[in-house]
């Protein structure tokens, strides 16, 4: 208690508690407090804790519900794009430039005030709110007494936060590591500044094309109650409406014990907007509610029946009766008035009807009171295991296209988290002096801010338009530090590994030096790099031992001492061993007027256009570190296969563009990997990262497909990894940012690299996806896949670090010179190397003493012989700089204590399938981790 009083600052406080009575609930206390000066002293002192089954905690009061009438849930939202059609600077202030006029007008800080004023208006009336990053710099700008009248509204569940996370994230093409940070950013913001009333209940994805399943587990993990999205297959949506199945339990790992990855899950009936004739935005059309009966236009009892009309409809895909209905959709609310204007009246008319016998309830609701209603049904629900991917939205229009669209952004955006992740590293290792310069506080929350931001649905998904684009990479850009010369290697990963190091020089002649003055055994030689280039680019490769979570200085010395590190800004694409293809994509096609844009993929032909059966080779480099073959496909295709001494793996680095158009099609080029494995059309794709989904051509678990686009329809996406196997073997491609893939051929495996495209396909972007490049005439990308060929048994013991080790790759910093005789040129922040089964996913400053951990299993259960097993860390022995005072465990997105964690339990249907059991912790400071557990942790620590 007096903890919690000394921690409070910003002189008296005012505590007001206010007890809501709920018919449904009972007694529900919220409690707020904000700074007064002109209050006794003792006032200061004054703290109310309210005791529920969970703790310490505040509850929103839900409206009472009729349980003999259909309940209709009406919940006013807006759907605020954290960046588009406009960068989200444009999109918050509500400007727009020349190049824009044609978009309409859009700006969230008027749907903030506006909303605010009108729930002022009536007690009854609710608003929800979702992007976190929009909201944080509203609040900012608010007086305080704005800012007391929005703490109100929350902590009376009027003004409601849901999802909470920076931005509503893309589910195809993002690490789990980087959605995770996201969500933390947006939750502790809500946290600091609302406490237990800010803590959003139901995660809310109404706009994402297509639903992974590593997501529904990291909601779960994060203490959700539920999970409602708008979008999902057409086939699958008539199958779920014929068989009331909208509504489902999603079991989202096969690895967790349930219900730890479990979520309630529901299809939204209208996407994410109001039924047809219900918008009622000053951007729609439809007619307003008109109730005087004296005017010639009056039309109260035609909305009010076809209204009872759209719930009826509605109700019948459902299983209770309770519906939801979206009250709302893009940028709406700026004048909030005319919304609830017109939904007052509607609820008023509507419900007067239930005196003449009508059996219909319409009530202000949100998204997290809706499921407690379901939840109070004690239904058995039906229970999904697979995905929602891919989508379609109609016969030939997958949305498959953008699992690789803009493929320079998606790379920037994974090396942004690996920078990111290390920065957060060195500022808690490093101690004080780590917390300012390149590594400061400063430099983490901006890369934080601008990583949250490319997590967005139209951000690292690459759909949005091009002057987008280049904002999302200049936010990222901010994050990065500048880079000397002398070269520090950082490894961020809890283990050793061993790294080559590659680096662009403009001398022919160098030596290689570790901290102790032996020599590092290094080559130079010289690689192509794209047709622009007029000269060669030559690279230094090194291959180092990196100790866990290390830095180890090298120093690089040139004969010719004024030359310089070049900074090489081209990046390109490829296609590998022979089989680099594309399928082409012109503006018409003879069964449908679809084309491939941002969002789609519809290739004219089934059958992809070989670029050369034959390639130009030259072996560039044979040596005891790296053996080293260049390929030319074509001037704007080229491929360097490359074999590092003491490495199992192959890496293939590929360079395409700009691709050509000159000949009126768009191209989407794909490297495709031919083998004599016997996969029977089935294959397998990670899910953002983490657990591995089982794939089959032309197949979907929940529903008999009719397919209609063989190529595009087999298409899923990857975020780290992809295989293929057999009885004998396993083919296994790690990629280093999200792409698409498939196997359209038995033993082949074929991933999309690059696309240009010269159409827009029709889904609200506008413009087509032709990148521009350096010089205006394409784009060239470039990029790496390290491939694999284990024993099935044995292949995720080398996958899997190799993926880590892709997503964390060691960090080069450089300085000027030689440093100082007292700068330690060697240094490891962990006692020892972690076992490895586990990864260290967090490691961040928190607070001044505390900070938070993320301990991760990273592999499945039966994935790994001698990995897929329990295994346990000691947090007393993990740091060498740290000493851990206390531990205390919280939810995944570290905004609750998991000990007070009480989350919704659903029925479900039974299943055959072995529920895998849960090991627990041996000792207060020994954490076990179960097959693809998490452990969130704050750790009170003293540097030592």
């Amino acid at each position: 208690m007096q903890e919690a009083v000394s921690d409070l600052d910003g002189g008296s406080l005012i505590l007001l508690s206010k007890c809501l009575q709920s018919s449904n609930r009972g007694k529900h206390c919220t409690f707020w407090l904000w700074p007064s000066s002109d209050l006794n002293q003792e006032v200061k002192l004054l703290l109310l804790y309210l005791s529920t089954d969970n703790g310490l905690q505040s509850l929103q009061s839900c409206p009472a519900t009729n349980p003999s009438m259909l309940n209709v849930h009406l919940v006013p939202h807006t759907h605020d794009d954290v960046g588009w059609l406009k960068t989200v600077d444009q999109y918050y202030y509500g400007g727009e430039d020349l190049l824009m006029s044609d978009l309409k007008h859009a700006g969230v800080q008027y749907i903030l005030d506006s909303v605010i004023d009108q729930l002022q208006k009536d007690p009854a009336r609710r608003f929800i709110y979702v992007e976190t990053a929009f909201f944080y710099r509203w609040w900012r700008q608010q007086s305080q007494s704005t800012q007391r009248i929005v703490a109100q509204l929350v902590n009376e569940g009027r003004l409601e936060f849901i999802n909470g996370g920076w931005c509503m994230s893309d589910e195809a093409t993002t690490h789990y590591s980087a959605v995770i940070d996201q969500m933390t950013l947006g939750l502790r913001f809500l946290n600091d500044t609302f406490g237990e009333c800010g803590r959003p209940r139901v995660a809310w994805h109404i706009d994402p094309f297509g639903h992974a399943r590593e997501h529904a587990s990291i909601f779960a993990q994060m203490g959700y109650d539920g999970f409602f999205f708008g979008r999902l297959d057409y086939q699958d949506k008539a199958r779920r409406m014929k068989t009331k199945e909208m509504e489902m339990l999603w079991r989202a790992s096969e690895s967790l014990t349930p219900p730890l990855a479990d979520l309630f899950t529901g299809v939204l009936p209208n996407g994410y907007n109001p039924p047809e004739g219900f918008c009622w935005d000053q951007s729609c059309d439809d007619a307003p509610i008109r109730d005087d009966p004296d005017l010639e236009d009056y039309n109260v009892d035609e909305i009010v029946q076809k209204f009872l009309n759209a719930s009826y409809r509605q109700a019948a895909f459902y299983k209770t009766n309770h519906i939801i209905m979206t009250m709302g959709s893009d940028f709406q609310y700026e004048n909030a008035n005319l919304w609830y204007k017109n939904m007052d009246k509607l609820i008023k008319y509507v419900n007067a009807l239930q005196a003449k016998e009508s059996k219909v309830n319409v009530l202000y609701s949100t998204p997290s009171c809706y499921p407690q209603e379901l939840n109070l049904a004690n239904l058995t629900w039906p229970l999904k295991t697979d995905d929602f991917f891919p989508y379609a939205d109609d016969a030939h229009d997958f949305w498959t296209g953008y699992f690789t669209s803009r493929p320079a952004l998606k790379l920037y955006e994974r090396l942004s988290n690996s920078r990111l992740q290390t920065c957060n590293q060195l500022e808690v290792l490093g101690g004080p002096k780590s917390k300012s310069g390149p590594f400061g506080e400063g430099d983490s929350d901006t890369m934080s801010k601008a990583m949250g931001v490319a997590q967005h649905h139209d951000a690292v998904s690459g759909t949005e338009k091009q002057h987008v684009a280049y904002d999302y990479a200049r936010r990222l850009a901010t994050g990065w530090a500048h880079c000397e010369f002398s070269m520090n290697v950082y490894n961020p990963l809890g283990r050793t590994v061993s790294w080559p190091v590659r680096l662009p020089v403009n001398g022919s002649v160098y030596s290689v030096t570790d901290a102790n003055g032996r020599a590092v055994d290094s080559q130079v030689g010289n690689v192509f790099i794209s047709l622009k280039c007029t000269c060669y680019i030559y690279d230094m490769k090194s291959s180092c031992l990196l100790p866990l979570l290390s830095v180890r200085w090298f120093h690089c010395l040139s004969p010719h001492r004024n030359e310089s590190f070049q900074k090489n800004e081209v990046m390109c694409v490829f296609v590998l061993f022979g089989n680099y293809r594309y399928n082409a994509s012109a503006g018409n096609n003879k069964e449908s007027r679809q084309t491939s844009g941002a969002y789609i993929f519809r290739p004219n032909s089934s059958d992809p256009f070989v670029i050369n059966k034959t390639a130009e080779t030259q072996i560039v480099t044979v040596s005891s570190t790296v053996q080293e073959v260049t390929q030319w496909f074509s001037p704007w295709v080229s491929q360097v296969v490359r074999l590092y001494e003491g490495h199992r793996e192959l890496e293939m680095e590929w360079t395409v563009g700009p691709v050509p158009v000159a000949d009126g099609l768009g191209k989407e080029v794909i490297t495709r990997l031919d083998t004599d494995i016997k996969s029977s059309d089935y294959f397998y794709t990670d899910s953002n990262g983490r657990e591995v989904l089982e794939r089959r051509k032309d197949y979907r678990p929940t529903w008999e497909l009719k397919q209609t686009e063989p190529v595009a329809g087999n298409y899923y996406p990857i975020n780290s990894r992809a295989y293929i196997k057999d009885d004998k073997h396993q083919l296994t491609v790690v990629t280093d940012r999200s792409q698409g893939a498939s196997s359209i051929y038995n033993g082949s495996l074929e991933i999309m690299l690059h696309r240009r495209l010269l159409y827009d396909d029709f889904r609200g972007v506008g413009e087509p996806l032709s990148e521009p490049g350096e010089f205006s005439d394409g784009l060239v990308a470039r990029g790496r896949l390290l491939l694999t060929l284990s024993p099935p048994d044995t292949a995720a013991d080398v996958h899997k670090p190799l993926a880590q080790g892709m997503v964390l790759q060691p960090l080069l910093s450089f300085q000027d010179g030689t440093p100082s005789a007292n700068t330690k040129l060697e240094f490891s922040g962990l006692q020892t190397s972690l076992p490895p089964a586990v990864h260290l996913l967090t490691l961040s400053q928190w607070d001044k003493d505390t900070v938070l951990i993320r301990l991760e299993h990273q592999y499945q259960a039966k994935e790994s012989k001698t990995h897929s097993q329990p295994v346990t860390v000691n947090l007393q022995k993990l740091f060498s700089t740290l000493e851990v005072l206390g531990a205390s465990e919280m939810s995944l997105g570290a905004n609750q204590w998991k000990e007070d964690m009480n989350r919704l339990q659903w029925n479900t249907e039974k299943t055959s399938k072995p529920l895998p059991l849960s090991a627990k912790d041996p000792s207060p400071w020994e954490v076990t981790l179960n097959p693809m557990e998490i452990r969130t942790l704050l750790l009170r620590v003293r540097q030592l």
